[in-house]
């Protein structure tokens, strides 16, 4: 069987599962079950993996799944317990105070703070922590989602102390036993750099690219946000605010950049968000660079039906009379944060918590295949301490205490269905390599990186991003991506003459962290914390746009590194979503937003 037919084999899943969310707007937990029946079926065949095989990946899929639904649960419980409070009212007046404008809070709430949660825990936290807050300030949940989502990309390469590179890229370029591959060794000693050095010299490159498109990414959440959940449907008054969401994209860039030269790869997207955050909290205080006008949402009821959940935490605090000091509110995300940077950065307890305290499911069916699940070290056991300091500090009742358990529990099942079919199928796609095969075949996703590069020739640098966000699509983790394409990446990059192989695995760093924008199962879990179920395909059809600009950018660019500056298909390209870009605005400013999809179907 030629390399074509394999690789349209092993994109099927992905594309009928694609095909259901986006264009017919089936829920997850009905696209998923049908994406995992085709995956075992090209499984068993083509790729003749046996039945015990397929079955440990399942096994495996759902033990990951367990661990994102104590994400999920701890997210949940996080923002009820702030709801039975009544620290949520006291947030809301906190944000107000600085501006009532939610072009401004989104900015602050989701790119800065999103940021800095990314950075300290990575793996999906920033949206189980930003959107059911921008919920409880009055966001429509799917809104709130968005926002959590479309942020998942300029600190991602960073998150959780730089595992994505230190794990993702360090392991991905090495053999088993954790030796650099000849090619990166021969290139390790030419730069005179180790390993690790190697990694952190990447990393930079990394940064440097993030830092090009990320620049646009606040612009990008305000403009969208306001298109698309606006009184008038007006992306006019997300651009309107540019002088503020460039400021604050380089508030957090800028420090960012710096600390992954300095410092290296474990603290840029940590440091960088806390910098902006605290600077950009500052000024804005001030009154600098706010909009004349306060931007908000049209009144709840002429909201959509599909952009809202079934959590609505303001109807649960309407009847709270008892009012709290801003400090004590926020002292839930305050402990979540400090929680995150000790368990993240304390070697004793890091230890503990990544080694005897982790639960170890080997060789599952025999197959060699398992999985470690640290449940402790998760995002989610933080949440659940969170919330009992919480109960303390706020001195909850036992019946609010009750109330918020009952609540989120309720909510998680909502959640389980779609992941419980979604983790499988993504494990079955990435054990599909020649260990767990009897035909000798590459893993599916190496097949298709293989059928993309033969396509792709020189030009690879253009579409380099887009296998790196593929990766992120089907495995929901920059990290995992990078593990699956970086050793193929660099050795592209050596193959089409690159004189600095890594930048293009620095290409598929960056883009494995846009994909994270659209993988499936991060939508289903973020979406989950705020209610909202079976609207994927509607968010993804919006976290598209980002994730494409982001990869054709850093694409154009990462060309540009390789082969320098001048009249080719980088430059092209760049230019091309330049002018893009600017049309677009000037169109919108002119033509008063027609070409609005969601305006043309309601005035269809």
């Amino acid at each position: 069987m030629n390399l074509g037919v394999l690789a349209l084999l092993a994109i099927l899943p992905i594309l009928v599962v694609g095909a259901l969310l986006i264009g017919l707007r089936w829920s997850a937990r009905n696209a998923m079950p049908v994406g995992l029946v085709v995956i075992v079926v090209i499984a068993l065949t083509a790729w003749q993996m046996p039945v015990v095989t397929v079955a440990a990946s399942v096994v495996q899929g759902l033990l990951i799944a367990i661990g994102l639904l104590w994400i999920i649960f701890g997210a949940l419980l996080m923002l009820e317990t702030i709801t039975k409070s009544g620290a949520l009212a006291s947030i809301r007046a906190g944000f107000t105070s600085i501006s009532p404008d939610r072009r401004v809070q989104v900015i602050i709430i989701a790119w800065l703070f999103g940021s800095f949660i990314e950075g300290a825990a990575g793996f999906g936290t920033p949206a189980a922590v930003v959107a059911p807050l921008l919920l409880a300030l009055g966001f429509p949940a799917m809104a709130a989602v968005m926002a959590g989502l479309i942020i998942q990309s300029t600190p991602v390469s960073f998150g959780a102390v730089g595992t994505p590179m230190l794990t993702g890229l360090g392991t991905g370029l090495a053999d088993a036993d954790g030796t650099p591959v000849a090619a990166v060794a021969a290139r390790e000693s030419a730069l005179g750099l180790d390993h690790l050095g190697f990694v952190a010299h990447t990393a930079t490159q990394v940064a440097t690219l993030h830092a090009i498109a990320g620049i646009l990414i606040p612009l990008f959440l305000v403009t969208m946000m306001c298109g698309f959940f606006g009184e008038k449907r007006s992306f006019r008054a997300g651009l309107a605010v540019w002088p503020f969401a460039v400021y604050a994209a380089l508030a957090m860039i800028v420090p960012y950049v710096v600390v992954a030269y300095l410092l290296g790869p474990e603290f840029p997207a940590m440091l960088g968000g806390f910098v902006g955050l605290v600077l950009v909290m500052f000024t804005s205080s001030k009154g600098f660079l706010m909009p004349k006008d306060v931007w908000d949402f049209p009144p709840r009821q002429r909201w959509s039906d599909r952009w809202m959940g079934t959590v609505d935490p303001a109807t649960e605090a309407a009847g709270l009379t008892r009012k709290m000091s801003l400090p004590l509110a926020w002292t839930p995300y305050v402990v979540v944060a400090l929680l995150l940077l000790l368990t993240r950065n304390i070697p004793a307890i890091k230890d503990f918590l990544t080694g005897p305290a982790v639960l170890e499911v080997q060789d599952i069916f025999g197959t060699g295949i398992g999985q470690n699940m640290d449940l402790l070290y998760s995002p989610g056991a933080i949440f659940l301490l969170a919330c009992l300091i919480t109960y303390v500090l706020h001195r909850m009742k036992r019946e609010q205490i009750a109330a918020s358990w009952k609540v989120a529990g309720g909510q998680l099942g909502a959640a389980a269905v779609a992941l419980v079919f979604a983790l499988p199928l993504v494990r079955i796609f990435i054990n599909s390599g020649p260990d767990h095969n009897g035909a000798g075949l590459d893993s599916m996703p190496i097949t298709l990186a293989q059928a993309a590069a033969d396509l792709g020739g020189q030009q690879w640098p253009l579409v380099a991003p887009f296998i790196g966000a593929l990766g992120a699509f089907v495995a929901g983790s920059n990290t995992v991506s990078n593990m699956t394409f970086a050793q193929f990446q660099f050795a592209t990059g050596v193959n089409i003459g690159a004189s600095a192989p890594e930048t293009v695995a620095a290409l598929q760093a960056v883009g494995g962290a846009a994909g994270n924008m659209v993988t499936v199962h991060n939508i289903v879990a973020a979406s989950a914390t705020v209610g909202l179920v079976g609207r994927e395909g509607d968010l993804i059809r919006k976290t598209v746009i980002p994730m494409a600009y982001y990869c054709l950018t850093v694409g154009a660019v990462g060309y540009l590194w390789i082969f320098g500056f001048g009249w080719n298909s980088g430059l092209f390209v760049l230019l091309g979503v330049i002018t893009a870009l600017v049309l677009t605005a000037v169109r919108l400013v002119r033509k008063k937003d027609a070409w609005n999809p969601e305006v043309m179907r309601l005035r269809a």
